[in-house]
């Protein structure tokens, strides 16, 4: 039995709120869309965070008119993120203390991100959270990415929690649109590489400079 009771579970996003991943993709991106001679722009990539790896690259697709195919790309981005993530996609501040208190304190815990399911499973091997953090849910293959509230319905399905007593973390306005739109509670620590606090305003008003402010407000709250 937990010795926590505010939520019955706590549902993560993962880029750029569990791991520094948002510069590692947008190397990648960068490296990929350099093959066509594109640089991209930072305002652009700023509004599409968040979103299902393919209707990100689409996006790109229609808006830099690339020749390759979207599978093309998906292929293409997914390989080199794969060749990075060991070295470069760290964890961010405050993360393995939030882990250990979910561990400590017996939360169920998932993940639920728009990124497919290669990248995460290789984000969690790579910080060694298989154990602590069994259940991994994609948008990849559901019927919409974030902003939509597919991926975090799912989560709370196989966690066997309502909607409406998880806790989720996010980083981006996509993510937190979707995670409002399930039903959950919505604490936001805005990932400044691409996004301001002042755009999280009418979606959610927890917002956090870090995992260890979040970390220190649910023991508050116990």
């Amino acid at each position: 039995m937990t010795r926590y009771s505010e939520f019955d579970a706590i549902i993560f996003d993962m880029d750029g709120l569990l791991v520094d991943t948002e510069p590692v993709w947008e190397e990648a991106e960068n490296e990929m869309l350099g093959e066509y001679n594109i640089s991209l722009d930072a305002e652009v990539r700023m509004g599409l965070v968040g979103l299902r790896n393919d209707v990100f690259l689409g996006r790109l697709k229609d808006r830099y008119n690339i020749p390759a195919t979207l599978d093309e790309l998906q292929v293409d981005v997914i390989g080199r993120m794969l060749k990075l993530i060991p070295e470069k996609a760290k964890p961010m501040t405050g993360a393995a203390e939030i882990i250990q208190f979910v561990v400590e304190n017996k939360i169920p815990v998932a993940i639920a991100s728009s990124s497919p399911g290669a990248i995460i499973q290789a984000v969690v091997e790579s910080n060694r959270w298989q154990q602590v953090i069994p259940v991994l849910c994609s948008a990849e293959h559901l019927l919409a990415g974030k902003p939509e509230p597919h991926v975090y319905l799912e989560a709370a399905r196989i966690l066997g929690v309502e909607p409406t007593r998880c806790l989720a973390l996010e980083d981006s306005t996509n993510g937190a649109r979707a995670a409002i739109a399930a039903g959950m509670t919505c604490y936001a620590v805005p990932d400044l590489s691409h996004t301001r606090w002042e755009a999280f305003a009418g979606i959610t008003d927890q917002l956090f400079h870090n995992l260890h402010d979040v970390l220190n407000h649910l023991k508050q709250v116990q």
